[in-house]
Order: C-alpha cells, then structure tokens, then sequence
C-alpha cells in the first residue's frame, strides 16, 4: 500500500529522505481502472493511491521535451504570473504534502517577489495528489475558479496541519477550509463528488508519472529541467535565462553616470 500523507506538515509518513513525497511504486493498471471507480472512492472517502513502479530507474532520467511538457493535458494549466513570461516553473505536488507547503510558504513568496510580479517568471501548478483527501483539495481549488485558484492552492497550503486528517474528518476538516474562502456545504458537496473533474486530475497525475517521469511531490520543471524536492530561491535562479540575477555578494553599485576616478590622481 502506499506510503499515504496521514499525518499534517512535519509528521507525514513515507517522507522521502530526499525531500519528496515518495509514489514510486504505484500500479499502473489499477491507476487507469481507477477511474472507473473514482465516484465510490470519494463517495467512500477512502484512500485511493497505491505505490507505483518507477517508469525511468533511479539516477537514469532525462530532462522532457520542454514542447511536449507545455502541451495541454486533461485539465488547463493555470499561470500565476505573465504567460509571455522568459522562465516557466511547472510543478507537481500533492495538497498534502508536507514538503510541498514548505515550498509555497517559504519560497514562493520570494520567488513571486524577485521574478513573478516583475514578469521574469511564471508559475503551473499539477495536480499529483498521493491519497484521497489530496485529490478532493486539488478539486476544490479547481472549483474556485481561475482567479481564485492559487489564492485558494494558498490558503490551503497554509492552513495543512489544520485539516490534514484520515478518512470523512480530513473531509470535513477541509470543507471548513472552504467555507471560509465562501463555499457552500453543497457546493463543497457537488465539487468533491464530480467525477469527471476528478478523472481529469487523475489522468494529470497518470501523465506526470508515465510521460515526465514524475515519481515524487514535489518536482519541478524549470524551463524543462527537473528538480525534485524542497528547493531554494537559488536553485531556480541558476536556471532561469533572462532574468536580472541579485548582484553578487560585496558588489558596490553605482550611481547612474558615475565614472571611476583615474588611477595615480
């Protein structure tokens, strides 16, 4: 069975050592029967992700096809910043995943202030949830609507050790969560039982595993090049192009028009 995020932030099971929530052991053919399924699994409300068997062995992967990582998948990529942007930042992640709220509350707000709001970056968020309660999260920012969506991925993040819990208290946990960001018990309700959204999320994560070798929460592509695991500020800046890079370490800026003063004077 899978290592399955039980427990909130920090307390999590099966944290990969790496900084990544490991699925790397699931079962394909059970994952596409899934969907079959999907409306009594969340109806249940039982744990639903299973350990998979890696598509590229460990220490073999390559970089994707960064044409075949943009391509529109099930569901349609939302960007938090300009899409026109130089550096893209596409991530997978899991709404449960302790590692995965460690990046939104720490490194993101750095990165949106550096390179995001000035038009240098932008983010895409994928859903890759690792157990139940992950996939009905990932539905309900979904639900909020495109405007709405990452300050509701946000609040969610946020607030994790607060509804991270199994079974129907995890869910009711969360719709507490939701009724403050304005939803209803029936739209909550209609959100989490729509089983065709969540087939598309399902077949967003089948894609991140089986096409970009996606295997753990949470992993990045930055311009196409993976990084897995919590990461700085400075790892995505060693791989943006075209953007403006703090100055180095003891550097001395000068004013516009100031010259150096000649030697020997």
């Amino acid at each position: 069975m899978a290592k399955n995020e039980k427990k909130a932030a920090g307390k999590s099971e099966g944290a990969d050592p790496s900084g990544g929530e490991d699925a790397s052991k699931a079962n394909n053919t059970w994952l596409y029967a899934l969907g079959a399924v999907a409306a009594v699994a969340i109806a249940a409300g039982i744990f639903i992700w299973r350990d998979s068997t890696p598509s590229v062995a460990a220490g073999e992967k390559t970089d994707p096809d960064l044409s075949e990582l943009m391509k529109p998948g099930a569901l349609p990529d939302i960007s938090l910043g300009k899409e026109d942007a130089s550096n893209t930042i596409v991530e997978y992640a899991s709404m449960t995943c302790p590692h995965c709220a460690t990046f939104h509350k720490t490194v993101l707000p750095e990165l949106k202030t550096k390179y995001i709001d000035t038009g240098q970056a932008r983010l895409i968020l994928r859903e890759f949830p690792l157990d139940q309660l992950a996939a009905q999260a990932s539905m309900v920012a979904r639900c909020a609507g495109p405007d709405r969506y990452y300050p509701m991925v946000g609040a969610l993040f946020e607030t994790q050790e607060s509804w991270v819990a199994e079974g129907s208290e995890g869910t009711q946990k969360l719709l507490q969560i939701a009724k403050q960001a304005g939803f209803t018990k029936e739209k909550f309700d209609q959100c989490i039982g729509d089983k065709a959204l969540f087939e598309k999320i399902l077949e967003t994560r089948t894609r991140g595993h089986e096409t970009f070798g996606v295997e753990s929460t949470p992993s990045f592509f930055v311009n196409g090049k993976r990084l897995t695991g919590e990461q700085t500020v400075a790892a995505f800046e060693a791989l943006f192009s075209g953007a403006a890079k703090p100055a180095a370490a003891g550097a001395e800026e000068k004013a516009p028009g100031e010259a150096e003063a000649p030697s020997g004077q």
